[in-house]
């Protein structure tokens, strides 16, 4: 039967220490509730034991048994203190270490120690390059709209700035590339976003996006800016691609014609520089040809005041050889007479005993003996003045 149920209330089950008050069921007095909840304390921290000297054995064992497990608790305390005194940073990571919720200290990589309970560490990876992706509608410096995807990729360089300077870097950071990117798009052609000029618009928006992130303090450090793709809205996608054919055609047409140029232009210069080299040739052998013959000429000269006859002889042979190598044929005016004879030279050098030893007849000058052909000359000469006088006669 519970102690407060009617008529079971007995003394020894009274919590309060109320005693028999004659049925009375009254609230409890405060005053010794309180008194008695003082004395639990002082009984589970181990006070109170001599003074008492009214307490029974069973509340004396009951105090020891406080005590050893507030001994356990505070032992318990202790360990986890311990345990929460040491971490470990890695390679990849650096500590920021908040005391009292202020900043202390950034802590590099190795076993650390804190003040348990009271310092903070949070660590932050600033060796992974993370990523942020962009894409929207904008307008131009031309006023065309263009659709851009870019991502944009980052690293943590100051682990300070990036926990405590501000409150959501990630979050700034898209609006910073958000307004980096339009503020570029916003001062280029539709032309140059679409075509050659976006690796141009890729650094120029990593240098203002950079400069933003510094200015906020995000303690963030942009690696690199891959604009990803630029098209023109679905509406005048068509349009846009015959203009993209267009100026394809036209580049390709520049091409050529520089191909072409670059063909043509050295052939000439090289012709150009061939003739020049050919005429120079011409001209120093010209000048070294009336050069040699001035001085055979000279040379001659001084020979034919020694010996006139001889040499005009022989000057008359050389012009004959010269003339009769390059002709088979000759007509001889015979000094005197009205007939002019003609003589035959190929067919004079078929009938040449073998004894002369004489070529047969060729163009070459060097293949016959001008001499065996002179002298065969003469003797038909010889043999055709008697002919001739005697039809002189009639």
């Amino acid at each position: 039967m519970a102690w407060n149920e009617p008529g079971g209330n007995r003394n020894d089950q009274d919590p309060w220490g109320g005693g028999n008050r004659g049925g009375d069921q009254g609230p409890p007095d405060i005053d010794e509730a309180l008194k008695k909840g003082m004395e639990k304390l002082n009984s589970l921290f181990g006070g109170g034991r001599g003074s008492n000297s009214s307490r029974s054995n069973g509340s004396g064992g009951g105090g020891a048994a406080a005590g050893g497990i507030f001994v356990l608790l505070l032992l318990v305390f202790v360990i986890v203190a311990v345990f929460q005194s040491v971490y470990t940073v890695n390679e990849r990571e650096r500590a920021v270490v908040l005391r009292f919720g202020k900043y202390s200290d950034t802590i590099g990589p190795g076993l650390q120690f804190k003040i348990p309970f009271i310092d903070k560490v949070q660590m932050v990876d600033v060796t992974r390059v993370r990523s942020a992706n962009s894409q929207g509608h904008m307008l131009t410096e031309d006023e065309n709209i263009v659709e851009v995807v870019l991502q944009v990729q980052y690293v943590v360089s100051d682990p300070r700035a990036f926990v405590l300077d501000i409150r959501d870097a990630e979050r700034t950071l898209d609006y910073a590339i958000d307004s980096a990117l339009r503020h570029e798009v916003g001062s280029s052609e539709l032309n140059q976003v679409l075509t050659e000029g976006r690796s141009a618009l890729a650094i120029r928006v990593q240098e203002r996006l950079q400069q933003f992130l510094v200015n906020y303090k995000s303690g963030l450090s942009v690696s690199k800016v891959n604009i990803e793709d630029t098209y023109a809205p679905k509406e005048v996608q068509a349009a846009f691609r015959d203009v993209q054919s267009a100026i394809e055609d036209e580049q390709r047409e520049i091409n050529q014609a520089e191909q072409y140029k670059n063909k043509i232009v050295p052939e000439a210069r090289g012709g150009a520089q061939r003739i020049l080299e050919e005429a120079s040739a011409y001209k120093e052998e010209v000048i070294a040809k009336a050069e040699g013959e001035t001085t055979r000429f000279l040379k001659l000269l001084a020979v034919y005041e020694d010996a006139p006859e001889v040499t005009r002889e022989r000057m008359y042979i050389d012009t004959l050889q010269k003339v009769m190598s390059k002709a088979s044929k000759v007509v001889v005016d015979v000094q005197g007479g009205n007939n002019m004879m003609y003589l035959p030279l190929d067919k004079l050098l078929e009938r040449a005993p073998a004894s002369l030893n004489v070529p047969s007849f060729r163009s070459d000058a060097s293949s016959v003996d001008i001499q065996a052909l002179a002298d065969r000359v003469l003797e038909e000469l010889r043999s055709r003045p008697t002919t001739t006088t005697s039809r002189r006669g009639r």
